[in-house]
Formats: structure tokens, C-alpha cells, sequence
């Protein structure tokens, strides 16, 4: 993977630090995708220049935006993206797009879907790809949000592929959670799990317009009547449904007055400071589990014995817990300061008994 094109200067990391910090929006792409790479020669300078510019960051509110499929939630991001940068915010939006399990392939079109954003100077939109990550969230969507904070971007929203409890992942990367909804076909709880609402700090039903008025109104009673006995997502916050229509920009200034008043809530009681402590922890740890993970599968030892390990598990001489348990063993063997070999722990029936 090239970094640069023919012709195009290589950037070096102070190049890169520079131009972010400047809000240079070709430059913070070609930074994004320098962390988003998987190229070993990649890693460090990409975490140099998250390392420096570390100190500019954590100066937006960070906002996860999800829903059920055909809710708005492009067109309801484009509507609350113009309408704040024509009062001065500066917008930067995450898109999540679903990648293929087989192909690795992605739609990549929320640009597509948000034309007019996309070419406001003040907003950035950004869609990576899934690549298969629990919770429809790109591996480095962190990162990215970082360096669109040290960029001067000071609402970050991040789009998620839909309604899951993997949302989960996405709860613990921004500041408010918002659900979008439908209206109008007389099921909006339809696809709605309980764990999702549990997560959100407010839920909006979207399309309520024409037609679609009173039955917005029902369904935003029904959601808080629902709402009033589910935990709240925040401590000291009561979630609530509010209604509006994207398409014609109704309901969108409150909203944010919503999203406005949270931030304050929560920086005066100190749970803003708190989650975004939990926030950095999440991150740390995520990025344990991927090294974990990689190391693993591409120990030397564990791809040889893999085959072996398999066939045992579908003869029915090991069953699927010890054989997980003998391969953890191997790989803590090839790990350790002795260095025992793999051949240390064979793998016989009396290990099944």
C-alpha cells in the first residue's frame, strides 16, 4: 500500500504533525490513512504523530450516532453537520461502512449520501470500512477521531452500520449516544433490541413530517413510557424521545440544545471527565486484544499445529475447549523465556479424558 502517489512529495512526520495541526484537510487524509495501515514500516511514524499530537485533542464533544436501517441516520447527520457549521462549529464525520466477511469489500458511499456536507469547507466525512470489526467500528476509528480533534474539529460524529448489541463498542467511544428511529409503519420498536435503548441518551424519531406527525408524536410517548423504566444510559441524565424531520430541518436546533445541555449536565457532575478516562482506557485495551490476537495467529508454532488441533476437533478426540485450551498452551510455551517448543505438548486422546 503507497502512502503517496507518483510524484507526490513523501511526507515525513513532521509533515504530517504540521499540516494536521494547520486543519489541512488533504494532509489529516493521507494521516488517517497512515494509521489505518497494516504495513509494519507504517507503525511508528503513525504513532509518533499520534503521540505529539495527543495535547490538541479531547476538545470536541464525540457523538455515536446509530439506528435501524432506513431510519435517516445519513440524512439526519447531514441536516445537524450544516446546520451547525453555519454557526461556526467545524464538523468531522466518522462513517462507518459494512465490510464483506468474505471479500473484505465495502460500499464506501456516505459521501454519496451526504453531497452537500461533503463540500462544506467546515465539515469532514470520513467512511472506512468495517473489516469485519465487532460493533461495525473500523480499527482505527479512535485514532481517526484524534486526529480530527488535533485538526480543529470540534463536534466529531461517528455514523455506525445499524442496531446490534455490539453498539456496545460504539457506546464506549463517544461522549452521547443518540438512537435514530422510524416512524409510520406502526412497529417502531421493530429491530429494536432493549440493550440498544439502554445505551442511548436520547432517542429521535426521525421522518416526522406530512403524514408521519401524529404518528411520530404516538411513538415518542411510547419510547418514553419505555425509557422511564430502563436504567439510564448516563448517571445523572434522563433519556427522553424527541422527533424530527431531517429532510426538512425541523427539530434539529433541539437536538443539539439536547446534546448542549448533556455536556454541561455531566462536566458539572464529573461524568464527562470519567467517561473519557473509561474512553482511553477502552482504547488501550482494545489495542492489547488486537496484538493478542495477531501475535497468535501469527505464532509460527500455532500455524503448524493448527491443522493438527483442527482434525482432532472434528474426529471427536479433543473436544472444542481443550483443544483451545492446548493451543493457548503453546503459545504461552513459545513465549515464554525458555522458549520450550510447541512438540512439548502432544496431543493425544488422554489429554481428552
Amino acid at each position: 500500500m503507497k502512502l503517496q502517489g507518483k510524484g507526490r512529495k513523501k511526507l515525513s512526520e513532521d509533515d504530517y504533525v504540521r499540516g494536521i495541526l494547520e486543519g489541512n484537510r488533504t494532509i489529516l487524509a493521507q494521516a488517517i490513512t497512515l494509521i489505518e495501515s497494516h504495513l509494519p514500516v507504517h507503525k511508528e511514524m503513525a504513532e509518533n504523530v499520534l503521540s505529539r499530537i495527543l495535547p490538541k485533542t479531547g476538545r470536541s464533544i464525540r457523538i455515536g450516532i446509530t439506528g435501524v436501517p432506513g431510519a435517516g441516520k445519513s440524512t439526519l447527520i447531514e441536516a445537524l453537520g450544516q446546520w451547525l457549521c453555519e454557526r461556526g462549529h467545524r464538523v468531522a464525520v466518522l462513517a462507518i461502512d459494512p465490510s464483506s466477511t468474505i471479500t473484505r469489500g465495502s460500499i464506501l458511499g456516505d459521501k454519496t449520501r451526504m453531497d452537500s456536507l461533503s463540500r462544506n469547507p467546515d465539515a469532514y466525512i470520513r467512511p472506512s470500512a468495517t473489516g469485519g470489526t465487532l460493533g461495525g467500528i473500523a480499527r482505527k476509528t479512535r485514532e481517526t477521531m484524534l486526529l480530527c480533534e488535533a485538526a480543529c474539529y470540534d463536534v466529531i460524529l461517528i455514523e455506525t452500520v445499524g442496531v446490534g448489541q455490539s453498539e456496545v463498542t460504539v457506546r464506549s467511544m463517544v461522549d452521547f449516544f443518540l438512537l435514530v428511529t422510524l416512524t409510520g409503519a406502526g412497529d417502531e420498536l421493530q429491530g429494536i433490541k432493549k440493550g440498544v435503548m439502554e445505551l442511548a441518551d436520547a432517542i429521535v424519531i426521525n421522518k416526522a413530517d406530512g403524514d408521519n406527525k401524529k404518528k411520530a408524536a404516538a411513538a415518542k410517548a411510547e419510547f418514553n413510557r419505555i425509557l422511564h423504566f430502563l436504567k439510564p444510559s448516563t448517571f445523572g441524565w434522563t433519556s427522553k424521545a424527541y422527533t424530527c424531520s431531517a429532510l426538512e430541518g425541523d427539530g434539529i436546533e433541539e437536538i443539539w440544545s439536547v446534546i448542549k445541555d448533556f455536556r454541561q449536565n455531566s462536566i458539572s457532575s464529573g461524568i464527562f471527565r470519567e467517561r473519557r478516562k473509561k474512553q482511553k482506557l477502552n482504547w488501550m485495551y482494545s489495542i492489547v486484544h488486537e496484538h493478542l490476537k495477531s501475535s497468535f495467529y501469527s505464532n509460527a508454532d500455532i500455524q503448524q499445529i493448527i491443522p493438527e488441533i483442527e482434525h482432532s476437533v472434528d474426529k471427536g478426540s479433543l473436544t472444542a475447549p481443550k483443544a483451545a485450551k492446548k493451543l493457548v498452551e503453546i503459545f504461552e510455551n513459545t513465549m515464554s523465556p525458555s522458549g520450550s517448543s510447541r512438540k512439548e505438548v502432544e496431543i493425544t486422546n488422554e489429554h481428552c479424558l
